[in-house]
């Protein structure tokens, strides 16, 4: 990190921007234009706009909301913001933090599926990772008969006890408090309000000064270049079993701070035009299971006006309780339950995830003509 009097010159002579702009050029040059990217006309503009959608969550993450003073909840991954396969059953929320100050959490449980607090330390642009420091879910919590709840993140369980809180483990260098909820029933169930506040110290936002920014625009081109790198070489991974959904290696998931309570399923698709992709399973018991599309980049494919992912609420299920899904690009028509659209593409992403299970089976897929669906 730079001494003050370097980042107030970086920062008066422009050297900070320069360098944020040469990151996001290097960031082109070495994912969206690397040798394995797809050189598909679409994908490589959506290459360019992953890049875009990560610039914005970089410069809002790391220049608008990182007083870790003063730190709010606010929504780093949606629609039109994705990244590290974003399930779209989720709502994410995230928080800056320093882990070496203590915050209360409170907020009230309302009727989400799902609710679940990590701690969170590292970064996808410094460390290629973003480890879990400390997890609280919902069915570990205590709530009121409001379904209220109290939570202190802080290194000492003795501050939780001082005030009468639960408690989320952080460690000095945890940066981050990610907030998970996840749905089955998206109109009818209602998410959780959460806020977060410093208590151990000054709480009020600092104002703005150039080694802040000089520091932040930093962050936010490591940011981009880092995780865009991240993902693609998981995607590349991926092509080791195309057409399959083998579990994905859960203490990677860990590390790039995955939900420690799934079981992650990743691969990577590829059918032609006359082609469909049939993935077979009787879902283990568990809290909950999905299963999603999505392109190159691991960004979920557009949920909001495809049929592109499926939960244990959604699905269609066999009288024996296995579940078929059919992926294709051309629907197979009404005749075909728990049809997932590729949205016009022949390759992409994919994954299944199981939430509290205790056992977890290798979902089973073969490639079939259209033809031959019944």
């Amino acid at each position: 990190m730079a001494d003050k009097q370097e980042a107030i010159d970086r920062v008066m002579d422009g050297s900070s921007w320069n360098d944020f702009c040469d990151a996001l050029k290097e960031a082109g040059q070495k994912v969206v234009l690397a040798d394995t990217a797809p050189t598909d006309p679409r994908e490589r503009a959506e290459g360019w706009r992953y890049l875009a959608r990560l610039t914005r969550a970089a410069l809002e993450s790391f220049l608008e909301a990182a007083d870790t003073r003063a730190p709010a909840f606010r929504c780093p991954v949606h629609e039109t913001i994705k990244m590290g396969m974003d399930n779209p059953d989720n709502i994410y929320l995230a928080a800056p933090v320093n882990g070496n100050y203590t915050y209360l959490i409170t907020g009230n449980r309302a009727t989400v599926h799902y609710l679940g607090f990590g701690s969170q330390a590292g970064g996808y642009g410094k460390t290629n990772s973003l480890d879990t420091t400390g997890y609280l879910e919902a069915a570990d919590m205590t709530l009121d008969d409001g379904g209220n709840f109290r939570i202190v993140a802080s290194v000492d369980e003795q501050a939780a006890k001082d005030n009468h809180a639960d408690w989320l483990p952080m460690a000095p260098e945890t940066r981050l408090i990610q907030v998970r909820q996840t749905r089955l029933d998206h109109k009818n169930e209602i998410p959780a309000n959460v806020n977060i506040e410093r208590i151990d110290g000054p709480n009020q936002p600092r104002h703005l000064a150039a080694e802040r920014v000089n520091e932040a625009l930093a962050g936010a081109g490591f940011f981009v270049h880092g995780t865009s790198a991240l993902f693609a070489s998981w995607t590349e991974d991926f092509k080791q079993h195309i057409n399959e959904l083998p579990r994905f290696n859960p203490d990677k998931a860990l590390q790039a701070g995955g939900d420690p309570n799934i079981a992650y399923y990743h691969s990577y698709f590829d059918i032609s035009d006359d082609e469909a992709l049939v993935i077979e399973f009787t879902p283990p018991e568990c809290d909950f299971w999905n299963f999603q599309l999505a392109n190159y980049w691991m960004e979920s494919l557009d949920y909001r006006f495809f049929p592109v992912h499926l939960n244990n609420h959604m699905a269609k299920y066999n009288d024996d309780g296995s579940v078929r899904i059919v992926v294709s690009k051309t629907d197979p028509g009404e005749h075909i339950d728990n049809w997932m659209d590729t949205c016009d593409r022949n390759e992409g992403t994919m994954c299944v995830r199981w939430i509290r299970s205790k056992e977890f089976p290798q979902p089973q897929t073969r490639l079939v003509k259209l033809t031959e669906l019944k």
